[in-house]
C-alpha cells in the first residue's frame, strides 16, 4: 500500500531524508515495518522545490525499485530543497508505469498517497464527468491516486481563488464526502483507505484517513521542532541554530523516539508557510 514523507522547513539535503534514517524511506521500499505488505518495489518517486530558480517543483520518478536505483543513489547527496515530497510504491490499481508513479503533479502542486479504493474502477467515470477540460485530459494513468488528485484539484480551482492550506483542506473534505456518496451509490462496501499529502512548496495538507468508521486508517506521523539531524541512523529535532525549523510529515516512523505523533484518526494536519502545524478533523 505505498509508503509516503513528506518535509518543509530549513533546506536539507534530500540523503538527510531518503537514505540515512534507521528506517529511511529507501528501507521501507523493502522492509515496511508499519503495514501488512513490507515490499514497495512498483517505483518511486521524489518531487522537491528550488524556489530560486522556479516555483514549479522538480518531479523525477521511475519505475525501478528505490532500492535499486543508482540514479536516485547519485542525486540524494546533491539535492538541497526546503521543501519536498517522496514515495514508494506498492502497486494496488494501475500497472507498473512512469505514469502511474507519485507524486503527481499538477503545476506547482504535488500529491502522494498511501492506501486504496478497492473496485475503484466502478466509480472511475463518475469521478471523470466533473473534471474540466484541462484535468480530463491531464491525467495520464491508471491509479485511483491521480483520479481523486485531478477530482479534488477541479473542486479546489473551481471553489478557490486562493491555494493554501485551508482551501486545499477544504477540497480534501469535499472529495472524501463525495468519494463516500458514491462508493454507497455503487454498492463498494470495502474501506477507502485515504492517507494523501499535498503540497505547492510553501504549506503541507496530509490526511490519515478511512472511510469506515470502525476502522483503524493506515499509519501517518508528524514530527516538529527545530533542527533535523542524522548522526548513525538516529534522527532527532534539535535546538534551533538562527532561524532552523522542520516538520515531517511520515507513514513511518524514521526512528523510534518520542518526536513521532500519530495524527488522530480520520483528521488532518496543516503545515503552514511559517511551520505552524494544526491539525483538525476530516468532515467526511
Amino acid at each position: 500500500m505505498c509508503r509516503l514523507m513528506a518535509y518543509k522547513g530549513t533546506p536539507i539535503i534530500a540523503d538527510k531524508l531518503l537514505y540515512q534514517p534507521k528506517n529511511s524511506l529507501i528501507r521501507q521500499s523493502t522492509n515496511a515495518k508499519e503495514i501488512e505488505e513490507p515490499l514497495n518495489g512498483d517505483g518511486f518517486g521524489i518531487g522537491w522545490y528550488v524556489p530560486e530558480v522556479n516555483n514549479e517543483p522538480v518531479n523525477f520518478v521511475s519505475v525501478h525499485p528505490a532500492w535499486n536505483s543508482r540514479n536516485l543513489r547519485n542525486l540524494a547527496p546533491k539535492i538541497k530543497t526546503n521543501c519536498m515530497i517522496a514515495h514508494v510504491r506498492a502497486a494496488s490499481v494501475g500497472e507498473v508505469s512512469e505514469s502511474n508513479c507519485h507524486p503527481f503533479q499538477h503545476k506547482q502542486l504535488l500529491m502522494a498517497h498511501n492506501g486504496g479504493l478497492e473496485n475503484f474502477f466502478l466509480i472511475k467515470r463518475k469521478l471523470r464527468e466533473p473534471l474540466n477540460d484541462e484535468l480530463y485530459n491531464w491525467i495520464k494513468g491508471q491509479t485511483d491516486s491521480e483520479h481523486l488528485f485531478a477530482y479534488m484539484l477541479n473542486y479546489l480551482y473551481t471553489h478557490h481563488k486562493v491555494i493554501n492550506g485551508d482551501t486545499v483542506a477544504d477540497a480534501f473534505n469535499y472529495t472524501f464526502d463525495k468519494v463516500n456518496g458514491l462508493m454507497k451509490q455503487v454498492g463498494i462496501d470495502q474501506p477507502a483507505y485515504l492517507n494523501m499529502a499535498v503540497t505547492n512548496g510553501e504549506f503541507i495538507v496530509a490526511t490519515r484517513y478511512v472511510s469506515d468508521a470502525s476502522l483503524e486508517p493506515l499509519t501517518l506521523y508528524h514530527s516538529e521542532g527545530s533542527r533535523y539531524v542524522v548522526e548513525d541512523g538516529i534522527t532527532r529535532l534539535e535546538a534551533p541554530k538562527d532561524d532552523d525549523n522542520a516538520v515531517l510529515v511520515v507513514s513511518e516512523k524514521l526512528t523510534e523516539g518520542k518526536q513521532w505523533t500519530m495524527i488522530p484518526k480520520n483528521h488532518l494536519v496543516i503545515v503552514e508557510p511559517s511551520l505552524n502545524v494544526r491539525i483538525q478533523p476530516i468532515s467526511a
